[in-house]
């Protein structure tokens, strides 16, 4: 077994990275639409807080806004964070209002969501124990910090709750913004039918939805937010090319809109522009250093190919300083074949081990014992034999 072939194979679980990245709590970059997770979606009519299985079930809602009194262009997620776990359960709409079921009963993890589905036990006289009180949900928005509302003083049992307004400040050491200021500035034409976009992208209708965005951008030329979605559905067809080019045109309306500059490094890094690589994910660090780690791991990737170890190591090292919750555990693996190149086996152990207790994909995880195993190889071998002992 060779390093050179298992860095390869490394390589190729790489480019498995989606193409557009999911930022960090503080910001989700290129969030997905509301109503598109489980548990999402507004109370279907029964206000008992009974589902149709007959188990006890709780709705909670409200509204997420800016503290300056912007626009909210791009849906917040909304996370919802038990002893440790963390999911998200929901997306705000168009006006910056959510609501999800809270999780019924053990029997129900499939259905709301890991992190909520451990809110709720039963004990074995058939009574739930509501550990719900352990529970905080906040909104997730590039850029900006939630406020943290406690369940536990908003609830005094487990029923249909309206959690209010929680509110997201702008982040102070962070330049970027995933909201765009030209979209307070579009004619109400070019908003009807970005609107229009969202609401048949969220019945699935991608190609209706690409029409309306299309529509939306000739209308105001400037619309940052419009050229992004359009990209974003690009990309879903495979049309790097088009995506590109609207994730340009984003980054032309609006500089500081941090959003497309993580499409525009993951379509480099897919194409193997490594400088290109580079110089995208530098301009999208210097406006959010915070949100995106998977930025860090492109770049990592780029300064590796393009022969700069050191620069590889830095900027995977700063990565995993931001990803302080392991959203990206590459970040560890990465580091681990950096170190291998530069003869620190011990370390690099350490980041493969790192790795190994956060992967979840079985392929990855066998890849990543087979280079633990010959990181022991080359440790074993760079060790000098021991001393014969003195008679």
């Amino acid at each position: 077994m060779k390093f050179q072939a298992l860095w390869g194979v490394f390589l190729l679980l790489l480019c498995s990275i989606p193409l557009v990245g999911q930022g960090r709590p503080g910001g989700v970059g290129g969030s997905r639409g509301p109503g598109s997770m489980p548990g999402s979606g507004l109370p279907s009519g029964n206000g008992s807080g009974t589902n149709s299985g007959g188990s006890s079930a709780a709705f909670l809602s409200g509204k997420v806004v800016l503290d300056d009194g912007n626009e909210l262009t791009d849906s917040a997620a909304i996370q919802l964070s038990c002893r440790g776990q963390r999911h998200t359960e929901a997306y705000t709409d168009r006006r910056g209002n959510f609501s999800f079921q809270f999780a019924a009963s053990s029997n129900e993890a499939n259905d709301v969501g890991d992190a909520s589905a451990t809110m709720v036990s039963r004990a074995s006289n058939g009574e739930e124990l509501r550990n719900w009180r352990d529970c905080e949900v906040q909104a997730v928005l590039p850029g900006y910090t939630s406020e943290v509302v406690e369940l536990s003083s908003r609830m005094t049992t487990l029923e249909s709750v309206d959690l209010g307004r929680i509110l997201l400040h702008r982040m102070d050491r962070v330049e970027g913004t995933s909201i765009s200021v030209t979209s307070a500035l579009a004619p109400p034409s070019a908003k009807k039918a970005f609107e229009k976009a969202r609401e048949e992208e969220k019945k699935g209708k991608s190609s209706q939805a690409e029409q309306s965005l299309q529509k939306a951008v000739q209308i105001y030329p400037k619309y940052a937010v419009a050229w992004y979605k359009l990209g974003r559905l690009q990309l879903d067809r495979h049309d790097a090319s088009s995506a590109k080019h609207s994730f340009e045109q984003a980054v032309a309306a609006d500089s500081k809109y941090v959003n497309p500059y993580d499409g525009l490094a993951g379509l480099a890094f897919q194409a193997g522009d490594w400088q290109q690589v580079v110089d995208v994910t530098n301009k999208l660090l210097a406006l959010n250093p915070v949100n995106f780690p998977n930025a860090y791991l492109y770049s990592g990737v780029a300064h590796y190919y393009l022969g700069d170890m050191d620069g590889a190591e830095k900027m995977v090292r700063q990565g995993i300083r931001v990803d302080d919750a392991h959203d990206v555990p590459k970040l560890q693996y990465l580091l681990g074949m950096i170190l291998i190149k530069k003869h620190q086996y011990a370390q690099a152990a350490e980041q493969l081990e790192q790795y190994l207790s956060r992967a979840k994909q079985a392929a990855d995880i066998e890849q990543a014992k087979k280079q633990l195993a010959e990181i022991e190889r080359l440790a074993a071998a760079q060790s000098p034999p021991p001393a014969e002992e003195k008679k």
